[in-house]
């Protein structure tokens, strides 16, 4: 079962807190409100028990190749480390893709990933965007998805009434995403 919260209630809070921890120590807790993160959860089994995987969609709205657009990205992607390989991550990453694609109010999904990941994102029917660079940070610290020793792709969604055209501006560019210093490159 999949749900998508605005806020989390608390036992479910703490649960994602623990995950997000486990798999980035030291990485800090929760994200910024000024990107009106949403959770997405996945329970393990039939019920609301347990967590089994969960990210956090983030958005803001870019400026880029003259026009200005709705974007939103996964952040925090985690499964359950006893739980991996079962195919929840896909779901859970799936079921996101189609939270975005149904909310009016996104025209683009656009996010960063470990390179090695890019076949799990294109498994959920993301594309990586070649030659593409997410501007991370701020403007005044910026945090480049092309640093040295950050080999990271950059994935999208468009869904805009003409993809293809929002795809070329948004191809082989560097992009000024600037989500902040909480969620540095989401």
């Amino acid at each position: 079962m999949i749900g998508v919260y605005e806020v989390l209630p608390a036992g479910l809070a703490a649960q994602v807190e623990a995950l997000e921890a486990a798999a980035w120590p030291g990485a800090g807790a929760g994200h910024d409100p000024a990107l009106s993160p949403r959770t997405v959860v996945l329970w393990d089994g039939a019920g609301q028990g347990a967590v089994a995987a969960c990210l956090t969609l983030l958005r803001k709205e870019i400026r880029l190749g003259g026009g200005t657009y709705r974007a939103a990205g996964l952040s925090a992607v985690v499964t359950r480390p006893e739980l991996r390989g079962r195919g929840l991550g896909g779901r859970l990453v799936t079921a996101a893709r189609e939270v975005l694609a149904a909310d009016p109010e996104v025209d683009v999904a656009l996010f960063s990933c470990d390179r090695e990941l890019t076949p799990f994102y294109e498994a959920a029917g993301f594309e990586r965007l070649p030659g593409t660079v997410l501007l991370g940070g701020t403007p005044a610290d910026p945090l480049p998805s092309d640093r040295p020793g950050f080999d990271k792709a950059v994935l999208a969604a468009f869904f805009t009434p003409d993809p293809a055209s929002t795809r070329a501006v948004f191809t082989s560019t560097r992009i000024p995403l600037y989500p902040g210093l909480t969620d540095r490159l989401w």
